[in-house]
């Protein structure tokens, strides 16, 4: 008995010691179980805790780069904790020493709101159904039982208007829930409640007319589809000797690679620490790189659909709404999994099972050949989903052995959609009896304008309006250490002198971005450049200083003018490059707060200063974007669309480091 006593006793002076006194932690593991409740437990003794106390984040917060670039396996790095903290009408930003159990901050959040929490949207919609404007509303369209009647709560955006100062602006839109699984064919088209979230108060609300709402089913679940069709036979990957990769806690061996993932609440997942062995050396390539932020405006100007314009992983924490990764669909049968945590409105840890998965592949593609010799290419694929309202997105981390990494975007889910009184598109596209040079004409709305004006119709009544999307990634590249430079390799045409059998050809005119004014750039494909990041201090074996080039994919370039608010409070969107000198506390493309912010925050804030960027540790933002012109194929649940950019060496290495690829 006394044995069985002291055993118990102590695994609990084991439960209760600190976990980053573990020697096999990385000083960017995630905050684990036990360090959520020690923020917890800190907040409390010094009086900062109660029962209505509520939590918008609870990260790690990262110790000095300096720190952790020296850090050696078995040192012990002090671990401390960043909480957002809701308390009544007020936020603050708070720091916790996770080592000592103290707090080091406590500050309150000033000019500045923090994301939404789930609460508060709940909270509010039980006062909406009771409004008598509301009910009233509602009995204009024939409803008078709200049983069925879903409603949440939107941000708002800001548009700098009388209303929205000082107050914690939503707007609350509805949807009638009865027999069907996709409520987004339901919505009480043209009904908007506009709430102050601060004061739990309902300003107005906000009926732009009746529309019918639809009856046809958009239900995309197995028993509504009908049969699937017949598959010749499954393809099965045969792994007699198991996982190529290891995992380590956080940290990721495969090949040639080494790096460190971590799951976060803010953005989902963080590679860190990622070096390349060449030879016996292991080589620096990236020391962070992450999605930074979201942004998707769409493109209908009334009053319930203008101020749909989110700025995604700073409103809603896109990390927080992370789901699990589905074994064997979402990735293969023998993938990988790390499950994450993240902090509840109340701050206790919720563990989100699966929410990074890793997984090699062979896609059949080839690494290099010539002649009979060839090798196949093998990736490592890092995934996670997040389900953003409608719309899931999937980020992917593809590691290669040729040294490159390819970033990839998938958007799938469910397109918005705006019910409208009009059944379809009367005139073809494109037919002489359209009667506008192959303009749609449809029918006009009382507004005067086609029903179609601003999105597409997928089903009868339903039209998916037109929206972008944009991916901003945070790329702090240390290419052989962290004094690197940008350098922008413009190709210019060269005319040849009368006599030559020639009359043109192409030469490369580089540039060495010296501040942050020179390193905004823009994708041109008249004027076509590369950009690299090079090494200030390292060269290859012909003298070429060595470097890793962003090869961007297909992009495109924001039409929202310069004076419109959403453009201007995501003004990442300007410029497809942004290079800043290295800076703690800048993490994240539209600031740290973006949530009802005014314009002007993030990066078009940090490069007024036209800081210098040479031989220095930079960090690169590079945007990825998309117009949604949606298409009958994206409806009742969209096709993944794919978007893709990719980190590669140039002049890194001193020859393919593929070659020894075995056959």
């Amino acid at each position: 008995m006394q044995k069985i006593l002291a055993l118990i006793a102590l695994s609990g002076l084991f439960w209760s010691a600190p976990m980053y006194a573990q020697d096999s932690r990385h000083p960017l593991d995630p905050l684990t179980w036990q360090e959520y409740w020690t923020v917890l437990e800190v907040l409390r003794e010094v009086g900062h805790l109660d029962s209505k106390t509520r939590f918008s984040m609870v990260n790690l917060k990262e110790p000095a780069k300096d720190l952790v670039r020296q850090w050696s396996p078995g040192e012990r790095i002090p671990r401390s904790a960043y909480a957002l903290v809701r308390q009544g009408k007020k936020s603050f930003e708070t720091v916790v020493d996770l080592a000592e159990r103290s707090l080091l901050s406590w500050e309150e959040l000033e000019g500045a709101q923090p994301n939404w929490l789930g609460e508060e949207f709940r909270n509010i919609v039980s006062d909406v159904k009771k409004h008598p404007d509301f009910i009233a509303a509602m009995a204009r369209r024939g409803i008078d039982d709200l049983t069925f009647i879903d409603c949440f709560v939107m941000p708002a955006g800001y548009f700098g208007t009388d209303e929205q100062r000082g107050r914690r602006i939503g707007h609350v839109i509805c949807h009638d829930s009865r027999g069907v699984r996709n409520t987004y064919t339901r919505q009480i088209e043209g009904l908007t409640v506009v709430v102050d979230l601060i004061e739990g108060e309902i300003l107005r609300v906000v009926d732009e007319g009746v529309v019918r709402t639809p009856t046809v089913s958009a239900d995309y679940d197995a028993a509504s589809i009908g049969p699937t069709r017949p598959v010749p036979g499954p393809i099965q990957v045969n792994r007699p000797q198991g996982q190529g990769f290891t995992l380590n806690g956080y940290q990721v061996s495969w090949q040639k690679w080494r790096f460190h993932v971590r799951p976060d609440q803010r953005v989902g997942m963080i590679i860190s620490d990622v070096t390349y062995t060449d030879g016996d050396e292991r080589r620096s390539v990236l020391y962070q790189a992450n999605l930074s932020e979201i942004f998707v405006p769409y493109m209908d100007p009334a009053f319930n659909w203008y101020a749909r314009n989110f700025i995604d992983a700073g409103e809603y924490s896109s990390g927080g709404l992370t789901k699990p990764l589905l074994q064997g669909l979402d990735c293969p049968d023998y993938a990988v999994y790390i499950s994450g945590l993240i902090a509840g409105d109340n701050g206790r840890p919720i563990e989100v099972p699966r929410m990074i998965g890793l997984f090699e592949r062979e896609t059949g593609e080839v690494s290099w050949r010539h002649r009979s010799e060839s090798r196949i290419k093998r990736d490592l694929v890092v995934r996670m989903a997040a389900v953003i309202g409608n719309y899931d997105y999937f980020i992917d981390w593809i590691f290669q052995q040729d040294g490159s990494i390819r970033v990839a975007v998938g958007a799938t889910g469910i397109v918005e959609v705006k019910m409208v009184n009009q059944e379809k598109a009367l005139a073809a596209e494109g037919s002489p009896s359209s009667g506008t040079n192959g303009a749609n004409v449809s029918i006009a709305t009382e507004a005067g304008e086609a029903a179609d004006r601003y999105g597409r119709f997928v089903a009868p009544q339903i039209v998916a309006v037109n929206h972008d999307h944009y991916f901003s990634f945070r790329l702090d590249l240390d290419v052989d250490g962290t004094s690197n430079s940008l350098v922008v390799d413009r190709l210019k045409a060269q005319s040849l002198p009368e006599g030559h059998p020639r009359r043109s050809l192409w030469v490369r005119d580089p540039m060495l971005a010296r501040t942050e004014a020179d390193a905004k750039l823009n994708i041109s494909l008249d004027n076509p450049a590369l950009w690299r990041v090079i090494s200030s201090s390292r060269t290859n074996h012909v003298g070429y200083p060595t470097s890793y080039q962003i090869m961007s994919g297909k992009n495109i370039s924001t039409l929202l003018s310069r004076d419109d608010y959403p453009r201007r409070r995501a003004g990442f969107i300007d410029h497809h490059l942004w290079v800043t000198p290295y800076r703690e506390n800048e993490r994240y493309a539209a600031g740290e707060h973006p949530t009802l912010s005014t314009p002007g925050q993030g990066l078009p804030d940090w490069v007024s200063n036209d800081r210098p960027i040479a031989d220095t540790d930079i960090v690169l933002w590079h945007t990825v974007g998309m117009h949604h012109l949606v298409r009958a194929e994206d409806w009742p649940v969209m096709p993944v669309l794919w978007h893709s950019f990719e980190i590669r060496p140039f002049d890194f290495f001193d020859r393919n480091p593929a070659l020894d690829l075995p056959k």
